[in-house]
């Protein structure tokens, strides 16, 4: 098949970007802490560690629980998490995106730091089925802003760096594609705001899913 212009490989970071988690994780974040004894993080602190693996987010969110707690933090978070995963749902205009893009022959994986399982769940929705080329889990790799979940995808579908983008809603995502020498868009309607991603020299920043849409169709 030809491929497209610019990027053969797109990679997505999922909650924030694709999946319209961002307040859920927080407030499971912010219960997960009080449920241990810790002092409530603030929404700020909570969202700042969306996109990092799972315990390095909740330890840097909770400073003050101890380290003899965190499978217990976990358990909670899992817990407070999955009570409210069916409130949640892709962003407006995120499957037509999808399907454009796979009209135009890129590979489309995902790159995020949900776990294997948690990925794999929401990825088994009919409207999902197919969509994707490959992903990468923090808990099978490692977690962000390590280039190494990249670095595995590109090996995987023998992409160049300059052939690969990536696209996320948080700095950590925008460091990673930085780290793994590759192009990056900013989403701003994620867990972070848009004036943090300048120093990551983002291609773009993107404050809507159609913007994002739009700007592929003419760039990727």
């Amino acid at each position: 098949m030809t491929r497209p212009r610019q990027f053969d490989l797109i990679c997505f970071d999922w909650d924030g970007t694709l999946f319209d988690s961002t307040a859920i994780i927080v407030r499971s974040i912010q219960q997960a802490v009080l449920d241990v004894g810790g002092a409530k993080p603030t929404d700020e602190a909570a969202s700042y560690v969306i996109g990092m693996a799972l315990m390095p987010a909740l330890a840097h969110a909770a400073p003050d629980v101890p380290a003899e707690k965190y499978p217990e933090l976990g358990a909670r978070y899992r817990h407070h998490y999955l009570a409210r995963q069916h409130d949640i749902s892709l962003f407006d205009g995120v499957l037509p995106m999808l399907a454009d893009l796979k009209s135009r022959h890129h590979w489309l994986t995902v790159a995020t730091g949900k776990s294997r399982r948690g990925l794999d769940d929401v990825l088994a929705s009919r409207q999902l089925h197919g969509i994707f080329d490959g992903s990468r889990t923090a808990d099978e790799t490692a977690g962000k802003p390590d280039p190494r979940m990249l670095h595995e995808l590109m090996r995987e579908f023998g992409a160049e760096p300059g052939r690969t983008l990536m696209i996320g809603d948080t700095t950590h995502d925008l460091q990673m594609a930085c780290n793994a020498g590759v192009a990056s868009v900013g989403v701003s309607y994620g867990a972070h705001e848009a004036d943090e991603f300048g120093p990551l020299d983002p291609r773009f920043v993107a404050h809507s899913a159609s913007e994002l849409h739009n700007w592929l169709a003419e760039h990727a």
